[in-house]
């Protein structure tokens, strides 16, 4: 896919293209949006893919902190070297001084691992300030020093750092480096929908059927909701959503977000009945009617499931 590019001219910005770049080999590896604050992510994570300089990548939990430092690597001339990921938040200052630099014998570190490749240091905030102060002066001196050794060790591991708190100072320090900070997804809803169609696609994928789309419902419950999660959030409602529904659209019920009319809320009773039935087509399709097999995918007595489909007043027979 070529490169996003922002055009703009004296009357102001162009309305922003719609972004789908590949960032890896799998299908799930890709950076999707609509919104200006996307194209120039993608144009920042670019002109850092083509420098040797560390990368800060600073946005909440769930935005996609990892999934942009991976594009990074992948774009990157060293996108056939080694990608290790630590992360700060469970070990100790001393723990953490061994995983990154190395101890003598035996501990050669994640930045030896990542020699020729891309270390990855996520929660870069938790990090103690003494251990970011040695990885700055590594990268600045370009060697360091592994625990229990006195002969300096060439860097050649490129880092990026995530992090979800503001810090006083870059943890590179006066380095020269490629801050990219990545908005909630609330301030971004023009974002919203590109990515869900993406998550449609892929789970449907994942769980072999036919992606429909979403309900008028389901578009406007998507832009609404504030999202606390992110992106992360968006896609694990997505998932949910394809497997409550199979083959059928998506309505803001089965993406577990309220309708905006109150009064159009379903009741309980009424949410569970509308499950029993989608779960129940899909499975009855799948299985071309035969009810054996449908209720052993659905690990259920072949009575008990018969009594499912009594409930929801589906005919077998119309999927044979």
């Amino acid at each position: 896919m070529s490169e996003v590019g922002v055009q703009r001219d004296a009357a102001g910005p162009e309305p922003a293209a719609p972004i789908d770049r590949s960032s890896g080999r799998r299908r799930g590896d890709r950076i999707v949006g609509a919104g200006r604050a996307t194209q120039e992510v993608v144009e920042l994570a670019m002109a850092a893919s083509r420098s040797e300089r560390p990368v800060w990548i600073t946005g909440p939990q769930g935005a996609g902190k990892d999934h942009l430092a991976r594009a990074v690597h992948v774009w990157s001339a060293r996108a056939s070297g080694p990608y290790v990921a630590v992360s700060c938040s469970a070990h100790s200052e001393a723990q953490l001084s061994r995983e990154l630099f190395g101890a003598s014998p035996g501990d050669e570190g994640a930045l030896a691992r990542a020699a020729g490749g891309t270390l990855l240091v996520d929660s870069i905030e938790r990090l103690p300030d003494a251990l970011r102060v040695v990885l700055a002066r590594a990268l600045g001196e370009g060697r360091y020093l592994r625990e229990g050794e006195s002969a300096p060790i060439p860097l050649r591991a490129r880092v990026i750092a995530t992090g979800t708190k503001a810090l006083d100072r870059s943890p590179f320090g006066d380095l020269p480096q490629h801050p990219i900070r990545l908005l909630p997804l609330s301030e971004r809803p023009e974002d919203i929908l590109p990515l869900a169609a993406h998550f449609l696609r892929l789970h449907a994928d994942e769980e072999g059927v036919t992606p429909v789309g979403f309900t008028s419902d389901a578009r406007s419950a998507l832009v609404s909701e504030p999202w606390p999660g992110n992106v992360r959030e968006l896609g694990e409602r997505v998932r949910q959503a394809v497997r409550l529904a199979r083959d059928g659209a998506i309505s803001a019920e089965a993406l577990l977000l309220a309708a905006e009319d109150l009064e159009a809320v379903p009741s309980f009773k009424e949410a569970k009945r509308a499950f029993e039935t989608r779960y129940v087509v899909g499975l009855l399709r799948r299985c071309a009617g035969n009810i054996s097999r449908a209720a052993r995918l659905a690990k259920k007595d072949r009575k008990d499931f018969y009594d499912v489909i009594r409930r929801t007043g589906i005919d077998p027979t119309e999927f044979r």
